[in-house]
């Protein structure tokens, strides 16, 4: 089943030249079923490019999916034309009084910054509380699940010195959990961040349970509520890595190179694509059992979901 976009959304025609079932709008509207819908919180500047990694993993479920993009209010991008956000994208304020199945929150190049630095983190926090009662489940990636442990768990976030970068091996902590099912005892999923947080804070938390890890470092969480966390990027493409590699380098930087990432481990030699399916498959069990499989049919009764505890 498809995903409804606009058909004019930049990501449609890569979407569909890669044999991936979009719907425009005009379509949808002919159909009487009720889609499901998900929102997505684009954090990063990279707006197009991100739209296509998320689109591209939502696709691959057997539902029809109604996506809404919004953005804070209270923010401008530098780096996105006020004429595209308006045309694809709404802002919290305008969709503060719907309600949706599920939500992603993306990463966004803000570890190094104090909470509080960030210039719309009042609103982010809004936005967090917000989720609780007009959203079933909600995803949040990388600097957003750190950010989403902090406000809603109090779980202080660890600078990591230098940047975490590569494809990293994890252990399926609970294999039989809806999320996790399917995927390997040991899987890989791309890293690119600067904090982490701590093996033992989340432990403590009893909210919590974790569902992938490597040592002391957290990969994927779940919440009592049904809400996950994921400290990586399972949605990066083969060469979004290489992509910031170079960038820095260009920049006069000293990066380091991404580990267990490029062939033998040389930046001059192309990326190994080697965490496709296990994305795949967490996304859809997340689409499925966390939202379609939970989420109430009049979509106004998500404002119980706090019952659920």
């Amino acid at each position: 089943m498809p995903i409804k976009i606009p058909g004019d959304l930049p990501a449609f025609r890569e979407l569909e030249e890669e044999n991936i079932f979009v719907m425009t709008e005009e379509r949808a509207f002919t159909q009487d079923i009720r889609p499901l819908r998900i929102a997505i919180l684009n954090l990063m500047p990279t707006k197009t490019q991100t739209e296509i990694q998320f689109l591209r993993l939502l696709s691959n479920t057997p539902l029809q999916i109604d996506i809404t993009l919004f953005v804070p209010s209270t923010h401008e991008s530098k780096t996105t034309s006020v004429a595209y956000l308006k045309r694809f994208y709404r802002s919290f304020n305008d969709i503060k009084d719907e309600y949706f199945d599920g939500m992603i929150v993306t990463g966004a190049p803000l570890e190094k910054l104090d909470f509080r630095d960030v210039d719309f983190w009042d609103e982010m926090c809004e936005i967090m509380d917000w989720s609780r009662t007009h959203v079933f489940s909600t995803m949040y990636i990388c600097w957003a699940a750190i950010a989403a442990l902090y406000h809603l768990f109090g779980i202080e976030k660890t600078e990591l010195g230098r940047k975490r970068s590569g494809v990293y091996e994890y252990t399926n902590a609970l294999p039989r959990e809806p999320l996790m099912r399917g995927i390997d005892p040991i899987f890989r999923m791309p890293q690119s961040r600067f904090a982490t947080v701590s093996h033992n804070d989340v432990c403590d938390c009893k909210e919590l349970r974790i569902a992938a890890s490597s040592g002391s470092d957290v990969a994927i969480l779940i919440s009592d509520l049904g809400d996950v966390f994921i400290t990586g990027h399972l949605e990066y493409d083969a060469g979004t890595l290489e992509g910031e590699y170079w960038r820095d380098y260009a920049r006069g930087m000293t990066p380091d190179v991404p580990e267990n990432y490029f062939r033998n481990d040389d930046p001059n030699h192309k990326a190994v694509l080697s965490w496709r399916s296990y994305s795949t498959l967490i996304f859809t069990n997340w689409v499925n059992y966390y939202v379609y499989q939970r989420t109430p049919y009049d979509i106004g009764d998500v404002r119980k979901r706090l019952e659920r505890k």
